[in-house]
């Protein structure tokens, strides 16, 4: 899988994904087995590029390369400005959000709402691969709705643009994250275009990953919310693209020793308050499906220090490897 003059280790990615994929939580799936990540969306207003969440966004320091971050915007001429800003800042690559389906985003007409209108699709693209020499990746969804499957028609408008790559999620806008993705729609655009095509959509297994592959002819697939509390996930898919067999699942003691390293991490990015809070969804997510899970979480998220916070999560992990970590049903 390549980006521009960018050849990835694999053709695994990970999935832009608000409030989730920060420095630390890239670095990880990276050190794990992803071939490539992509930023969390970073506002193309310029008025929001000073504070301190989007500079946390576009921190990128000593991650590995290349290195991409995601705009999201209606405005052809902001999204080229920011474009233009991030590469500035360091960004290889720049990703262009036509995905995103919350509210908030498309109320202001961006994100997947951009979707319902192709002649503005064109004028973005346009205008951010005209304002940068690094390449440019687009990331979007089947359609606005079931009866709107416009994918065919924005690829190839991407195409004509010259952005290097597209990441397709295979629901509509109006799905939301609902029902099941489709990959049909994944499948017409490979075979209309000639760009790098990524397939995403519920791929939370190595045999799904396997198929969405082969039944798409996709080059690379888009790993989303299976990676959250198994950033584990792409390790074991590409042993098994490779291998045709599966990896063991890690023992509760790797788990621990993984999960702990990401709480550090949060904690020097984001200072103790603030880590301390983005951490504790991330622990929700690890102790999921652990025995006595349920009650561990209701006490660990009242921890208000690092210290308290990194003993209780310890402790609990302890105890499980102790108990031969059993999995609750």
């Amino acid at each position: 899988m390549q980006i521009g003059s960018y050849k990835l280790k694999n053709n695994l990615v990970l999935a832009p994904m608000a409030g989730v994929t920060d420095r630390p939580f890239r670095q990880l799936c990276k050190s794990l087995g992803a071939g490539f990540a992509v930023s969390e969306m970073v506002s193309s207003n310029s008025l929001l590029w000073g504070s301190e969440k989007t500079r946390r966004r576009a921190d990128h320091q000593g991650e590995v390369e290349p290195r991409s971050v995601q705009i999201a915007g209606a405005d052809p001429a902001m999204m080229a400005e920011a474009a233009k800003y991030n590469a500035d800042k360091g960004a290889q690559i720049i990703d262009i959000n036509m995905g995103c389906p919350a509210k908030k985003v498309c109320n202001v007409m961006a994100g997947s709402a951009l979707l319902q209108n192709e002649k503005l699709v064109d004028r973005i693209v346009n205008a951010v691969v005209s304002a940068v020499d690094i390449p440019v990746t687009l990331k979007i969804r089947t359609g606005w709705d079931t009866g709107n499957r416009n994918a065919v028609s924005v690829a190839r408008i991407a195409e004509q643009a010259g952005i290097q790559a597209l990441a397709i999620h295979g629901r509509t806008r109006a799905c939301g994250y609902k029902g099941n993705a489709e990959y049909d729609t994944i499948a017409e655009v490979k075979q209309a275009t000639g760009i790098p095509v990524i397939a995403n959509g519920d791929i939370r297994t190595p045999e799904k990953a396997r198929f969405v592959l082969d039944y798409t002819a996709a080059d690379a697939i888009m790993i989303g919310r299976a990676a959250q509390g198994r950033p584990w996930v792409f390790r074991e898919i590409d042993h098994y693209l490779n291998t045709g067999e599966r990896l063991p699942e890690p023992d509760v003691t790797e788990i621990r020793d993984i999960m702990l390293g990401h709480l550090e991490n949060l904690y020097q990015f984001y200072g103790e308050y603030t880590g301390v809070r983005i951490a504790r969804k991330h622990i929700s997510w690890y102790s999921k499906g652990q025995q006595g899970g349920a009650a561990f979480r209701h006490t660990v998220n009242k921890a208000e220090t690092q210290e308290q916070q990194l003993a209780m999560t310890r402790e609990f992990f302890d105890r499980l490897a102790d108990n031969n970590g059993e999995i609750a049903a």
